[in-house]
């Protein structure tokens, strides 16, 4: 996509504050649950026998490709039934987290919002009542059977909003994101090396490029949250997923406390230790360490597809990008997730509109313009890949990782306070400030008290 990397960093850097400001006006766990309205009645699939009618629509697609995209299936969506007025409402991400809540708990919310996965906003309105359960139109309109079930529990909540990523269907995204490798093809080819075909054959490249004089990773990391979509990919490649998926979406019956969390914290400190990444990782800025790539003072960078375009734009076909599995042939298991869910409000006067409307959105048709308006589409996306180049890359790993593989949660998606909590730690781990042991507990103490006190 043209990639959504300012957006998931705006996301990143305003969880904090979203934070504090959901977790002021947070319901109770008494707020009942929303009934869908028309469960056991017949579901009106046919917009132009629906009247005329308005559909307000906000959602947080403003930058380039992303407008351009929404612009045209809304157009597309007018002109297919004249009887329906679109009335969106654009904002930044910012924006529409400030402005959504009271919203949600107005006399005039909008029929159809883009609501943020993580528990303190789509949780939360799921346990204050504030969005429809969709299961009746995911059944009618059969997006159980279009969206893969590593992708769908993104958009998954109990109805009482405390299990994540599992439940009732909530919404539906368009586009997806995958955290892997990206790399110059130049400097593999002058240190004699492929393109490491599973962990063991990365983590041997990352060796020989340091004891050639390279080096093998860069990372910036002043903002806290880029060394995340560094340990997650090693997370995966040594915890089991469903480990991981519990931790990430902040469900009960987990531990950080494990061999196998503490030997992933142990690889990064060992990485950081042996001086493979860039001097000065946690002073460095996110830009700067993935311009360095760009002008040839690297040899691996570890990201998000978001990053691609820009990448593309610096270094032409030169760059590329992979994710490893822990073996060779199989999908890699490694942090991802989608962009924010259209969803349907509980006070929507017509819930078969705004169903009908996400339908539309997020169909075969409309993937493609996804994908021709530079978006990475979240369904069929090796389908639509360009022929050649790093965005051929990003689309065939994010298919590949989502079919075949397990796309994990971002770890800061489990608690209000996760991403601090993971941001501190792995300073502190990349710095030597604490040991792989007191990583693990930092993070099951966040992790514990947020899931025993639900």
């Amino acid at each position: 996509m043209s990639p959504r990397g300012k957006t998931r960093t705006l996301a990143l850097a305003a969880t904090a504050a979203l934070a504090l400001l959901l977790s002021a006006c947070a319901p109770g766990s008494e707020a009942p649950a929303p009934s869908t309205p028309q469960s056991g009645a017949t579901i009106e699939k046919d917009v132009s026998k629906m009247g005329e009618a308005t559909l307000t629509v906000w959602d947080q697609e403003v930058r380039g490709g992303q407008n351009e995209q929404m612009t045209k299936l809304n157009d597309a969506f007018e002109a297919k039934y004249p009887n329906i007025t679109i009335k969106r409402n654009s904002q930044s991400f910012e924006d529409l987290g400030k402005t959504l809540r009271l919203a949600l708990s107005g006399t005039d919310a909008p029929d159809v919002v883009q609501a943020n996965n993580a528990r303190n906003t789509m949780g939360a309105f799921v346990k204050a009542g504030q969005l429809l359960p969709l299961d009746d139109w995911a059944k009618a309109y059969g997006w159980s059977d279009r969206y893969p079930a590593s992708v769908l529990k993104y958009s998954q909540y109990s109805t009482d909003g405390t299990t994540f990523g599992s439940g009732s269907v909530y919404g539906l995204p368009q586009v997806g994101e995958v955290v892997g490798v990206f790399y110059s093809k130049k400097k593999l080819e002058s240190l004699g090396l492929e393109v490491p075909a599973d962990w063991a054959a990365f983590e041997s490249a990352i060796a020989t490029a340091k004891e050639k004089g390279e080096t093998p990773l860069l990372l910036g990391n002043i903002e806290k949250w880029p060394a995340g979509h560094v340990f997650g990919p090693i997370q995966g490649a040594k915890v089991p997923a469903e480990q991981i998926e519990k931790l990430g979406f902040g469900n009960a019956g987990a531990s950080w406390t494990t061999p196998e969390n503490q030997a992933a914290a142990q690889t990064l400190a060992d990485w950081s230790a042996k001086g493979y990444f860039n001097k000065g990782v946690n002073g460095t800025d996110y830009d700067a360490a993935w311009q360095k790539l760009t002008k040839g003072e690297g040899v691996f960078l570890m990201g998000g597809s978001w990053m691609a375009a820009d990448l593309a734009d610096a270094m032409g076909e030169d760059v590329g990008f992979f994710a490893p599995p822990a073996t060779a042939g199989e999908g890699a298991h490694t942090t991802g997730g989608t962009g924010l869910p259209f969803t349907v409000t509980a006070k929507t006067k017509n819930a078969d509109l705004a169903a009908a409307y996400i339908d539309f959105i997020t169909n075969e048709d409309a993937m493609k313009v996804l994908a021709d308006t530079g978006n990475l589409p979240v369904l069929d996306t090796a389908a639509h890949a360009p022929a050649s180049g790093v965005l051929k890359d990003v689309y065939t790993a994010f298919e590949s990782v989502t079919t075949d593989g397990v796309l994990l949660p971002y770890l800061d998606y489990a608690t209000p306070t996760m991403g601090d909590t993971l941001g501190d730690s792995l300073q502190g781990l990349l710095d030597g400030r604490i040991d792989a042991k007191a990583f693990t507990e930092a993070m099951e103490a966040d992790y514990a008290g947020f899931t025993q006190g639900k």
